[in-house]
């Protein structure tokens, strides 16, 4: 170090309007509780414009809110957190650029996100390489994790910084067969994917576990999720007699597939999993009264650990709703503030001079009561909170009909 640097140095530390930290920036605003503190800076990347912004929104503004209760409660002594959102419009090149921001920024310590799986494949890499904790609150793709050995019981963890508060599509797509088949009552359904990381994985999961209870999937197809004219499949799934649709991918595609399948005459449900489960999709199709979703945990309404979360967020004057993701955005959130702490409080009370080491090894530590109950991870960086839950739309909104954890062989 220069004379002349450490010489001002050493003056701003006499006058008292200098805190050094090996890890994170100063803060000079004293803002949540009087004195300097370290800044920690929190990533989000989601959809905040496009067809998916209203889940991504929600998963920004979710964020948020536990980043400034987490600054209003001075839960971290000595650290003042701040949020970055980015926008990555659900494509996996736009959240591979942002992956290089977030890691250029040295104050940053967590990220929290992607929505889509597929933009997270992306990311995970450079993350790894950065050692860089991402905690997503909605990839459910289980190759995330576990790599494609999953699918022959041969798992093994891909990346060491990636965790997620969603569960997997092992277990959504063996629920969605479940209650498809024993809770409807239907034995033959058609099956479409959008084919992409989150609808294929979905897709082969809910056949896979189908078929295996002894349902017939009577048909298959593939589409392209920017089309918006399905009347060429929904005239192929009228020839087979399918008693349901089951759909892998996202609500833009799946609403106006859902109406032109009843609008051809077929009064059958569309059913599909988180990717759907958004307020926008009864507001897309006029004929959704029926259709059905699965989404990971219970209804954040009917959970008693969540009342203070809504109640904030109300407060908070969010004019986006929480969506889908918002308890679980919520908890992914918090989960790096809690390894943050874990953190200051094994360094005598001060970031470590590596702070994203530091994070990254207090997450096998991390376990709370959150928003959406128990949070912790296992070996792979996966929720250890399977519930799920099985909604369908009634007057014009979704309205919960099951939960459970579904019977994994």
């Amino acid at each position: 170090m220069r004379q002349r640097s450490l010489i001002a140095i050493t003056a701003a530390l006499a006058a008292g309007s200098l805190t050094l930290t090996a890890c994170g920036s100063r803060d000079d605003s004293g803002s949540g509780g009087g004195g300097d503190k370290t800044t920690v800076v929190l990533g989000v990347d989601a959809p905040l414009t496009g067809d998916l912004s209203a889940l991504g929104l929600g998963i920004r503004n979710s964020a948020d809110l536990a980043v400034k209760m987490a600054n209003k409660e001075e839960y971290v002594k000595g650290v003042e957190f701040k949020l970055e959102p980015l926008d990555d419009q659900a494509q996996p090149s736009v959240g591979q650029a942002n992956a290089q921001k977030f890691i250029s920024n040295k104050d940053l310590l967590g990220v929290v996100g992607p929505l889509n799986s597929s933009v997270s494949q992306s990311m995970q890499k450079p993350f790894n390489d950065a050692g860089l904790t991402q905690v997503s609150p909605a990839n459910t793709g289980t190759e995330l994790t576990q790599g494609d050995g999953w699918k022959t019981g041969d798992s093994v963890r891909q990346f060491k910084t990636f965790f997620r508060t969603a569960t997997t599509d092992e277990v959504q797509g063996a629920f969605a067969a479940e209650y498809l088949f024993q809770k409807a009552g239907i034995k033959k359904t058609y099956l479409i994917s959008d084919q992409k990381t989150y609808g294929a994985g979905l897709a082969a999961s809910f056949k896979a576990n189908y078929t295996k209870l002894g349902g017939e999937i009577v048909g298959t197809d593939n589409i392209n999720p920017d089309d918006r004219d399905f009347n060429a499949v929904v005239a192929k799934i009228k020839r087979t007699g399918a008693e349901a649709l089951y759909y892998g991918g996202e609500y833009p595609a799946a609403a106006p597939l859902s109406q032109q399948l009843k609008d051809s005459g077929q009064s059958i449900p569309l059913m599909g999993g988180d990717g759907i489960y958004s307020g926008e999709f009864p507001k897309l199709n006029k004929k959704a009264q029926g259709d059905l979703a699965t989404s990971v945990g219970k209804p954040v309404e009917q959970l008693d650990s969540a009342k203070e979360f809504i109640k904030n967020y109300e407060a908070g004057g969010y004019k986006d709703a929480y969506e889908a993701y918002g308890g679980l955005t919520y908890d992914a959130t918090w989960s790096i503030i809690e390894a943050v702490k874990l953190a200051v409080e094994g360094n005598d009370g001060k970031l470590p001079s590596d702070g994203r080491k530091a994070v990254l090894d207090a997450m096998a530590k991390v376990k709370f009561d959150g928003v959406t109950g128990t949070v912790s991870f296992d070996e792979f960086g996966d929720t250890t909170n399977t519930l799920m839950t099985a909604y369908t739309v009634k007057n014009d909104a979704w309205a919960p009909e099951f939960s459970g954890s579904p019977k994994l062989s």
